[in-house]
C-alpha cells in the first residue's frame, strides 16, 4: 500500500469562499509571524525556536484582542502552518533548502486538515465550519474503498481552486517484471534521448506562450498599483504561467508513465538543475524542460511499481566516453552533435551514445555496484574521465 494524493478542482460557494479566504489570510499570518519570531530569535539571542515555543505563541496571539479573529477559524491549518515551518527549517539547517521566505497573498494560499478537521462520507467532503459540501470535479477515479488521512485546500494565484487528497491507495500495485532496461539522456533540442535510439522532442511549453504572457506582463506593469485594473491583470498573468505549468507537467506525467510500464531498468544522469540554471543563455530552457521533474516522477513511479531508476554521477562523461572502445577525448563542445572517436574511428551521435553509456554505467552499477565517479588517475578504456590536476605537496 502506498501513499497517493489526488487532486481535483472544485467550485465553493460563496460563503465557503468566504470561510475558506479568512482561514487561509489567518494561516498566512501566523506562518509569517512564527517566522519573523524564529528569525528573531536566532540573530538577536542565537536561539532556535523550535515548533513547541511557537505552538505557545499561537495560543498567546489568540488571546490578544488585535488578533482574535483568530479564533473564527479552525485551529487545525493554523497549526498545520507551524508544523510545515518546522519542516522547512529542518531542511535549512540540513542543506536540502534555502531559508524560509514569507508568504505573501498574491500567491495564492492554502490550508491543510487533518481527519479532527473534515468530514468524508459517501464521496463528499465537509471541512471544519462548513454546513454544505465542497463542489469538487470529480475529473478522475478516486478509490471508493480508501479514506482521506489529509485534505489540503489550495487556491492557485489564477484564482482556481483545488483540493487535494492524500490517501494509502491500495490499488497502486507492482508491474509484472520485463527483461527492458533503458537509459535517459536529458537534453533541451530533445527532451530525452534513449538508449534505443529515440529522441522525444522538447514541447517547449514556455516558448509557446512566451509572446503572449510577455505581451500580459507588459500590461501589467503599466497598471496602477492597488487598482482593480491591476489585479485584474495580474489573474490573466497568472492564467498564462497556469496554462505553461499544466501542459508541461501533463506531458512529463504521460512521458514518465510510459518509460516505468515499459522497462525494468532506468538509467539518468543526476543533474545539477540548480547549478545548471545559474547560465543565463540557458537559464531559460533548462526550466522549460523540467528536467527535475522528470527526474523526480520517475522516482516515485519506479517505487510504485516495483522497477529500479538508478543515477548516474553528474561527472561521468556520458557524452565524451566512445561507446565502443571505451576512449574518453579531452573536450567536446556542446555545439558538436556529432564526432568522431579517434581510437576505433567510429562516428557518434553526441545524444544516442550518451544514453548507451548511462545505461552501461547503471547496469554495472546496479550489477556489482561499480563506482563511476571520476578520479584523478588516467586509464583508457576506463569508465573514469582524466583529469589533470596539481599535485598536493606533501605534509611537512
Amino acid at each position: 500500500m502506498s501513499e497517493r494524493a489526488y487532486k481535483y478542482r472544485f467550485y465553493p460557494t460563496p460563503e465557503q469562499e468566504e470561510l475558506l479566504r479568512r482561514t487561509m489570510g489567518c494561516v498566512r499570518l501566523v506562518y509569517n509571524k512564527a517566522l519573523a519570531a524564529r528569525t528573531e530569535g536566532w540573530y538577536q539571542r542565537q536561539e532556535r525556536i523550535g515548533y513547541n515555543q511557537t505552538s505557545s505563541l499561537l495560543t498567546a496571539w489568540k488571546k490578544q484582542e488585535e488578533f482574535s479573529f483568530l479564533n473564527e477559524v479552525s485551529c487545525v491549518p493554523l497549526q498545520q502552518t507551524l508544523r510545515h515551518l518546522s519542516k522547512a527549517f529542518e531542511n535549512f539547517w540540513a542543506k536540502r533548502a534555502k531559508y524560509p521566505n514569507f508568504n505573501q497573498k498574491r500567491k495564492g494560499g492554502n490550508a491543510e486538515f487533518t481527519r479532527s478537521a473534515f468530514k468524508w462520507k459517501d464521496g463528499k467532503l465537509w471541512l471544519a465550519k462548513c454546513k454544505e459540501p465542497l463542489n469538487i470535479v470529480w475529473s478522475r477515479y478516486f478509490p471508493v474503498e480508501c479514506d482521506p488521512s489529509t485534505v489540503t485546500v489550495k487556491l492557485a494565484p489564477s484564482g482556481r481552486w483545488f483540493v487535494s487528497f492524500l490517501v494509502d491507495d491500495p490499488t497502486v500495485t507492482q508491474l509484472p517484471p520485463t527483461t527492458k532496461n533503458i537509459g535517459l539522456d536529458a537534453g533541451i533540442t530533445s527532451l530525452v534521448t534513449t538508449s534505443d535510439g529515440e529522441k522525444i522532442t522538447n514541447p517547449k511549453n514556455f516558448n509557446n506562450k512566451h509572446r503572449k504572457l510577455r505581451a500580459a506582463q507588459k500590461t501589467l506593469s503599466r497598471r496602477q498599483k492597488g487598482s482593480k485594473n491591476r489585479e485584474k491583470a495580474r489573474i490573466a498573468v497568472a492564467k498564462i504561467q497556469a496554462k505553461i505549468a499544466d501542459s508541461r507537467k501533463d506531458f512529463l506525467h504521460k512521458l514518465t508513465t510510459q518509460l516505468v510500464r515499459e522497462n525494468q531498468v532506468i538509467a539518468v544522469e543526476d543533474l545539477a538543475v540548480r547549478n545548471m540554471v545559474k547560465n543565463r543563455s540557458l537559464a531559460r530552457s533548462i526550466s522549460d524542460a523540467g528536467w527535475g521533474e522528470l527526474v523526480r516522477q520517475l522516482e516515485y513511479k519506479c517505487q510504485w511499481y516495483g522497477r529500479e531508476l538508478v543515477k548516474i554521477d553528474r561527472f561521468f562523461p556520458s557524452s565524451k566516453r566512445c561507446g565502443n572502445c571505451g576512449f574518453v577525448i579531452d573536450k567536446l563542445a556542446l555545439s558538436v552533435r556529432e564526432w568522431e572517436c579517434p581510437e576505433c574511428r567510429t562516428t557518434h551521435d553526441r545524444d544516442i551514445n550518451a544514453s548507451h553509456n548511462i545505461l552501461a554505467a547503471g547496469l554495472a552499477v546496479t550489477v556489482c555496484g561499480a563506482s563511476v565517479r571520476p578520479d584523478r588517475h588516467s586509464s583508457k578504456g576506463q569508465l573514469s574521465k582524466t583529469r589533470k590536476g596539481r599535485k598536493q605537496k606533501p605534509k611537512s
